[in-house]
């Protein structure tokens, strides 16, 4: 998940990790010219959540508390445990006259072979060390700690049979700050086979590597010091469960959502920077025309982006003529890219929408199979097995907000174009160069750093959702590839945060090139804030300079959701 200029090397939540760009070699920290280093925000000890799950009431405001870093103290409530055991009962009832796929049978390709009582306990860690096959990065902890409480609240649902000391476990790691590694490539998106069988692995104390303040070692020598039993043991039927569902994924498509909004909010207030440096048309935001489409999302951004640009005197007639007034004749409409973005910003926020309800759904469900339900006629309980593990719905889902992830890189990066033109922006000095154009090429490069990251958002903006292949001898003949989804959608963010990056700085370097000859005309109070934050970490540009550093610091700002709008979304 590398970001494109190596600042980003792994996904990060917004509100937890600013990286802070080096200054230029030889420099003292800050001292580019008229700059100042991004920091990182100082943290007070956050409060703890305290979270009774109980099945059915999990929210995604929880969800993203677990994302921004807040401590943890999670059980299930007494009403789930006393449901749970009575499903355990009943579960290993209905054993005795029924074959159940994991727990008196094997699995997979074998799993038309019988299972002895006997075998049971040791087929429980077979399973998990089996399927703990992952390779590659690690999920961020704080994802871990989300789909560790998302797997147990799922749980204490009691549809899968479990004895509710499982889900508890799950949860004493949360609670006491150790976080399973779960390596991120191997999963098909098919359940989260690979990476939680790594966690179940350190659930039962073996060797499988966990993180416990600030140290990586085998889950045999943290779990104790960090204050837990050393071992458990899984009994019949509970290793499935632990590795069957799409928690992960949820969890990391959860993160996804997260860092998508922040970066959405952003986008609204780079384009609002963007239309103020044009001196745009406010026409294209009345509020009639957007009524008319019918799109409540669209309706929604429109109203921001008028919040934001209002009381300017940029976008006013008198400001359109300010730069050449012998011949300045008024613009019919702007173009496209400028008339049409609240339309194009409202697809990311629909998909939202829609992602954040199946998301709230999914972590008050029973994402397992097989699954074990109170009979409807007659007494006891009776396994059923199914496809509830699977995440397609989620798959796609990502697959969507990438293609809109992306298209909103294309729209910035074109806008960033613009104002590179005379033409294009309406008078603003060529390449915004400051000091003698031509003897100063101004940002023209920088522009070129967007335009560079945007093809690569469009390769990975391919729908890993339609690349199912089979596996496991046909048993498993179609998977999601929705973590592949759910990875690139992280990577694009990344590269979105870069490209956003460039829009702002370019749109105050165009305001600040002009500001001398709109004096007396107010920039809109957001736009107006949003500016001198910018300012706050990177100076104007006069003579060339080197930009390394004003790109970086931008976009450490922008990764640390700096540069959101004060207008309520």
């Amino acid at each position: 998940m590398a970001a494109g200029v190596g600042l980003l090397a792994a996904v990060c939540v917004p509100e937890r990790a600013v990286a802070v760009p080096a200054p230029p070699p030889g420099a003292a920290p800050g001292s580019a010219p008229g700059s100042a280093p991004v920091a990182a925000p100082a943290l007070a000890r956050a409060p703890v959540l305290n979270l009774v799950l109980d099945g059915g009431r999990f929210a995604l405001r929880d969800a993203f508390a677990i994302l921004a870093g807040r401590p943890v103290l999670a059980r299930v409530s007494e009403a789930a445990r006393a449901r749970m055991a009575q499903s355990r009962a009943g579960a290993l009832a209905a054993l005795s006259g029924q074959r159940v796929y994991g727990w008196n049978q094997a699995l997979g390709p074998l799993k038309d072979r019988p299972l002895s009582p006997e075998e049971a306990e040791q087929f429980q860690r077979n399973v998990l060390r089996s399927h703990a096959a992952g390779v590659g990065p690690a999920f961020p902890d704080d994802v871990v700690r989300l789909a560790l409480v998302l797997k147990a609240n799922q749980m204490a649902r009691g549809k899968m049979g479990v004895r509710p000391e499982v889900p508890q476990r799950l949860l004493s790691l949360v609670n006491a700050g150790v976080v399973p590694v779960m390596p991120q490539i191997g999963s098909l998106g098919t359940g989260d086979l690979q990476p939680q069988a790594a966690a179940g692995l350190a659930a039962l104390g073996e060797d499988a590597p966990v993180h416990y303040r600030g140290e990586t070692g085998p889950a045999s020598r943290m779990l104790p010091r960090a204050g837990l039993p050393a071992s458990f043991t899984f009994q019949a039927g509970e290793a499935l469960p632990i590795v069957s569902g799409s928690t992960v994924l949820a969890a990391t498509l959860m993160h996804a959502v997260h860092r998508a909004t922040v970066l959405a909010d952003q986008a609204e207030g780079a384009f609002a920077l963007f239309m103020e440096a044009i001196r745009a048309e406010r026409g294209s935001l009345d509020a009639r025309t957007h009524r008319e489409r019918h799109i409540p999302e669209e309706d929604a951004v429109a109203a921001r982006l008028r919040a934001m640009v209002a009381g300017s005197g940029w976008m006013t007639e008198e400001g359109r003529r300010r730069l050449d007034p012998a011949n300045y004749t008024p613009r019919v409409q702007d173009a496209v890219s400028v008339r049409a973005a609240p339309h194009i910003m409202a697809g990311l926020r629909q998909v939202l929408a829609a992602t954040r309800r199946t998301l709230a759904r999914e972590a008050n469900s029973s994402a397992s199979n097989p699954l074990v339900f109170r009979r409807e006629r007659g007494p006891g309980y009776e396994f059923v097995m199914g496809g509830n593990w699977d995440g397609s719905i989620m798959g796609h889902l990502a697959d969507s907000l990438n293609a809109e992830i992306t298209d909103l890189g294309v729209l910035s990066q074109e806008l960033s174009g613009r104002l590179l033109s005379p033409r294009w922006s309406y008078g603003l000095p060529a390449n915004l160069a400051g000091g003698s154009v031509g003897l100063n090429s101004g940002m023209v490069q920088a522009q070129s750093v967007a335009a560079a990251v945007v093809p690569e958002m469009q390769v990975r903006a391919h729908p890993a959702g339609t690349l199912s292949r089979p596996v496991k001898d046909g048993q498993e003949d179609h998977n999601t590839m929705a973590m592949a989804s759910a990875r690139d959608l992280h990577a694009n963010l990344d590269r979105l945060e870069i490209v956003l990056a460039v829009q702002y700085l370019m749109a105050a370097q165009g305001i600040d090139l002009i500001a001398a000859r709109m004096a007396g005309l107010p920039l809109g109070t957001a736009t107006r804030a949003l500016h001198d934050e910018l300012r706050r970490y990177v100076a104007p540009l006069g003579d060339d300079r080197y930009l390394t550093p004003d790109l970086e610091r931008t976009i450490s700002l922008v990764h640390a959701g700096g540069l959101t709008p004060s207008v309520a979304p």
